[in-house]
């Protein structure tokens, strides 16, 4: 019990700090990241590392996190990503490819949030693109679609327009994502989704057109 408790309060003390923080506490945080024995501490080790700004020592920590053996640690480290500039995209990949859904689901969020060099573009829309039609759980799918509206890249197109014939949930999402895009493609995608079985999908389309 009193270790549980002390790793409570480690982890408390860590969510609690701000910047500035020296080189001795920062030294702390990266050792928590990578050793400590409670998830909850790697986790909010991380999130202070991140909220402290050091370039090479978050990008240190935060790499190691995308290999947490726990779900809650990787899946805080894709939240966090879009904090990190430019973001860590390879290791965001990674997590987009999660085996734990909820991960990768916020990969997918993160992706289409942070704010990655342009050379990585078609990259990123490639992955995001084959999640949205591909993967197995309707979040992540509903994520990577969001993800390929915020981006707005043309070659995410197709991948959007697929999506408009999935899931109700889904399918709205798809539908938003199409705002940045324009042509006949697209006003027949919105066109469908004014008669859609489901309201708000109707809805969306309403307030796109």
């Amino acid at each position: 019990m009193t270790h549980m408790q002390d790793d409570l309060d480690l982890a408390a003390r860590y969510a609690a700090a701000r910047p500035p923080l020296g080189a001795p506490a920062v030294a702390e945080m990266v050792t928590s990241v990578t050793t400590h024995r409670d998830f909850r501490v790697r986790g909010a080790a991380l999130g202070a590392l991140v909220r402290v700004g050091r370039n090479r020592q978050t990008r240190t920590a935060w790499q190691r996190a995308v290999g947490d053996p726990a779900a809650a640690v990787r899946r805080r480290a894709a939240e966090l990503a879009p904090s990190i500039v430019p973001a860590p995209v390879v290791g965001l990949l990674t997590l987009l490819g999660d085996a734990d859904p909820f991960v990768a689901e916020t990969a997918a969020w993160a992706l289409g949030e942070a704010a990655w060099n342009g050379r990585t573009r078609a990259r990123v829309v490639g992955a995001l693109g084959a999640a949205a039609l591909g993967h197995a759980d309707p979040l992540v799918r509903e994520s990577a679609v969001a993800a390929l509206g915020a981006i707005g890249d043309v070659r995410g197109l197709p991948a959007i327009l697929t999506a408009c014939g999935d899931r109700p949930p889904i399918r709205r999402r798809a539908v938003l994502a199409l705002a940045p895009f324009e042509g006949p493609e697209v006003d027949a995608a919105v066109e469908r989704a004014l008669t859609d079985a489901d309201w708000q999908v109707r809805q969306a389309a309403e307030d796109l057109r």
